[in-house]
C-alpha cells in the first residue's frame, strides 16, 4: 500500500488549507459544554457549513450522497480540521460516523433517501439505542423486546449511555423481535423516532460533569416496520456493520487530536521544569510512537475497507479500539504528570479529557469484548460460550 499524497491530494489540502484559513475566523464563540440545544446549533450550522462547501460526508459513496473520496482524501480532511482547530463532529457523530454509513451500506432505496441527505446537511440528530443495564457490550443478551402490531412493531425496554440522546431526532435501535431464538439471533436494527409516544429521556451525569448520556426508556413505542434495517432477525449481522464503523473510522480524528495534546504536553513540561525528568521524556515518546504507530494502522484500515472490505473495516477495527482506548488512558495520566499538584484542578486544561479518558475502555465495546473478537476472528481461537 502506497501511502504517499499524490498531486491530485496535495492540492485537496491546500483547497481545504484555504477554506479552513477563510471560515474558521468567522464562527461564533462553542457553546458551553452542558447547553445542549446550543451545542446542537452549533454543530449541525458546522455540518451544514461542510454540506455548502462540498466537505460533507467526503467518505461515503458517491450514491449514498458523499463524495467518494480517497481514503488518503479522508485522512487528509482529518488531519487539517483538527490542526486548524475547527469544530469537532460533535452531536452529529453517531448519524455520521456509523448509523449513516450503516444505512448507506444495508438500507434500501427508500430508507437511503429518507435518512443519509438530512444527516449530510447537519438536519436531523442521531443517537445509539445499543447498550442496556443488563446486558452492556454483551449485546447479545439485550431484552428490549419489539412485538409486531400489524405494519408496525411495540417496543417496550430501557437503554442506556445513549450519547447525545436528549437532542436526537432518531435512534439507531437494537432489539429483540424472537425471543425463542439463540442470543445471536432474533434481533433487529431499527430507526426509531425520538418523539415517538412512549419514548422517555433521561440524561445522565458522568464523572467529568458532563450529562452526555443519558438513559432511554420506551413504553410500547410503535415503529412502523419499514423503518426496520435488513431483515427481521438478522440485526446481528447489520449491528457488526455499525460496529465495524464506530471501532474502524469513528476515532479516526481523535488520533489527530492526540497528537496535538502529546505536542502542547512537550511544550507544558519545558516551561515548567517537568521536562527535566528523564522518565518522563521517556514516556511522552513513547506515545508519540504509540500514536504513530496508531495513525498508520489507520491509514491500512481505512485503504483495506475502500479497497478490499465493500466500505466496511474489518477485524482490524478491533486492533484499532483496543489500542487507542489505551493509548488514549495513558497520554492523559501523562498530562497528570506535567501539571503536578494542578492535576485536581476541574479548571484547568486536560483535566476533564483524564476523566474522560476512563470511559474509552469502556465505549464502542469494552476492551474484553475487543479481545474476545481478536481471539476468535484474527487468532481462530475456539469460542468461551
Amino acid at each position: 500500500m502506497d501511502l504517499s499524497c499524490t498531486e491530485e491530494e496535495e492540492e485537496f489540502r491546500a483547497r481545504l488549507r484555504r477554506w479552513l484559513g477563510e471560515v474558521l475566523p468567522k464562527l461564533p464563540d462553542r457553546p458551553a459544554a452542558d447547553d445542549w440545544p446550543g451545542r446542537r446549533a452549533y454543530d449541525t450550522a458546522w455540518q451544514r457549513m461542510l454540506y455548502d462547501a462540498g466537505y460533507a460526508g467526503l467518505h461515503w459513496p458517491v450514491d449514498a450522497g458523499g463524495r467518494g473520496a480517497t481514503p488518503t482524501q479522508h485522512l487528509i480532511f482529518l488531519e487539517e480540521t483538527e490542526r486548524a482547530g475547527a469544530p469537532y463532529v460533535g452531536a452529529n457523530f453517531v448519524g455520521l460516523l456509523h448509523a449513516g454509513p450503516t444505512i448507506a451500506a444495508e438500507g434500501d432505496a427508500a430508507q437511503r433517501a429518507r435518512w443519509l441527505p438530512p444527516i449530510l446537511r447537519g438536519e436531523e440528530i442521531w443517537c445509539q439505542g445499543f447498550s442496556e443495564p443488563d446486558a452492556g457490550s454483551d449485546l447479545a443478551a439485550l431484552r428490549t423486546r419489539a412485538v409486531r402490531d400489524g405494519a408496525d412493531y411495540l417496543v417496550t425496554g430501557s437503554k442506556i449511555w445513549t450519547s447525545h440522546a436528549q437532542v436526537a431526532d432518531w435512534c439507531e435501535l437494537l432489539v429483540r423481535t424472537d425471543p425463542s431464538a439463540a442470543r445471536h439471533r432474533g434481533i433487529s436494527w431499527l430507526a426509531m423516532p425520538m418523539d415517538a409516544p412512549g419514548v422517555t429521556v433521561r440524561p445522565l451525569r458522568t464523572l467529568a460533569g458532563s450529562a452526555e448520556f443519558a438513559e432511554v426508556f420506551l413504553d410500547e413505542v410503535r415503529i412502523p416496520a419499514a423503518y426496520r434495517v435488513g431483515a427481521e432477525n438478522d440485526g446481528w449481522r447489520v449491528t457488526m456493520v455499525t460496529l465495524s464503523f464506530e471501532r474502524g473510522t469513528a476515532f479516526v480524528g481523535e488520533v489527530v487530536a492526540c497528537r496535538r495534546v502529546l505536542a502542547a504536553l512537550a511544550r507544558t513540561a519545558r516551561d515548567n521544569g517537568r521536562w527535566d525528568d528523564p522518565e518522563l521524556r521517556r514516556r511522552l515518546g513513547r506515545l508519540s510512537a504509540w500514536f504513530t504507530a496508531l495513525w498508520r494502522l489507520t491509514q491500512w484500515n481505512v485503504s483495506q475497507a475502500q479497497h478490499g472490505g465493500g466500505g466496511v473495516p474489518g477485524a482490524g477495527a478491533s486492533v484499532f479500539k483496543l489500542s487507542f482506548s489505551q493509548a488514549r488512558q495513558e497520554l492523559y495520566e501523562a498530562a497528570a504528570e506535567v501539571l503536578g499538584g494542578y492535576a485536581l484542578d476541574a479548571d484547568r486544561e486536560w483535566v476533564a479529557g483524564r476523566l474522560t479518558s476512563l470511559s474509552y475502555t469502556i465505549a464502542a465495546g469494552t476492551s474484553q469484548i475487543q479481545r474476545n473478537i481478536l481471539a476468535e476472528r484474527v487468532l481462530g481461537l475456539p469460542k468461551g460460550r
